[in-house]
């Protein structure tokens, strides 16, 4: 691959005009590539690669528009708490490649181990992060506000359940998560694919949730969150849960939200559920907000408590 780097405008890809603009610092790594090395004197080019994001964080000037360029086949391990923290504010990760390419990061060893975002301004696109050990207590965790995931997977297995794939502090504000699939699975042992505590201005968008959800899909019950949105965006939201608690998204009594439009919702029995998949006593619906139970069933509207021209 033919790459130049301009800063002022940009990453010249084979020739292409710049696909993303920076007048920081690109780094470039990738654990595949048979150069890589954790050293000062890689990480300009894509031949000479860092071996690890951690590595390359600690490697960029906060707040200048760094951007760290991951290469297809990219494989990191997590295996303790912070074992890969994002905490220099304002960088930008971009994940290259796209199915089993993605750059994959595997977090196990400890179920204490996370990944964690604690400086603002973080964005990380297009990456693949995959529990490797049963309950796991938080794969991803955020503490700063203005963070981006876009373009994002998380992934357990019927033998790694982690309890709170994503979790977030009251400090998250401005948390913005678009086109997110969370793959989890039907055996038991996940709490939610997101835990929110507090927070506001949060949006989660484009999302397609499936796992095994004691609690929710989407989470807040401990510290309310103000002026946020779960839904909508440019595409249908989905969220299958495969636990008999039969919820989608529950927020605490006190938060202002609004839950909609365009969010399907597949719940596991035929229960008396529709009215309880969707828990939010301070926020507003939009609908179309579509439920469906059993195989075989089309679904029907959520049956909260309409407006009316009173």
């Amino acid at each position: 691959m033919t790459t130049s780097m301009n800063l002022a405008g940009g990453i010249r890809l084979n020739g292409w005009l710049p696909i993303f603009p920076t007048t920081g610092s690109v780094f470039f790594v990738q654990s595949a590539n048979a150069n890589a090395k954790n050293d000062p004197g890689n990480g300009t080019r894509p031949d000479t690669p860092f071996a690890s994001i951690d590595y390359a964080v600690g490697q960029c000037t906060a707040n200048k528009g760094d951007v760290i360029v991951v290469g297809p086949g990219h494989a990191e391990t997590v295996s303790a708490a912070a074992g890969l923290a994002f905490d220099v504010a304002g960088i930008t990760v971009l994940g290259m490649g796209s199915g089993t390419s993605r750059p994959t990061i595997s977090i196990g060893t400890a179920t204490s181990a996370t990944v964690t975002i604690s400086a603002a301004n973080v964005t990380l696109r297009n990456l693949l992060f995959v529990t490797t050990l049963d309950a796991v207590v938080t794969a991803v965790a955020i503490s700063a506000s203005d963070a981006k995931l876009f373009d994002i997977e998380t992934r357990d297995t019927s033998a790694t359940q982690c309890i709170d794939f994503i979790s977030t502090t009251a400090a998250a504000d401005r948390l913005h998560i678009c086109d997110w699939v969370h793959r989890g699975d039907a055996a038991a042992g996940a709490d939610t694919a997101i835990t929110i505590v507090g927070g506001d201005g949060l949006v989660i968008e484009n999302f397609d949730l499936y796992g095994n959800f004691a609690v929710a899909a989407i989470e807040n019950v401990t510290t309310a969150c103000t002026n946020s949105r779960f839904g909508g965006g440019s595409k249908q939201n989905y969220i299958w849960t495969k636990n008999s608690a039969d919820v989608a998204i529950t927020l605490a009594a006190t938060s202002t939200a609004s839950i909609g439009p365009n969010i399907n919702a597949m719940l596991t029995d035929n229960a008396a559920n529709i009215t309880e998949a969707f828990v939010s006593a301070g926020g507003r619906f939009y609908q179309p907000i579509n439920i469906v139970n059993l195989a075989g069933e089309s679904s029907m509207q959520t049956n909260i408590t309409a407006s009316t021209d009173a």
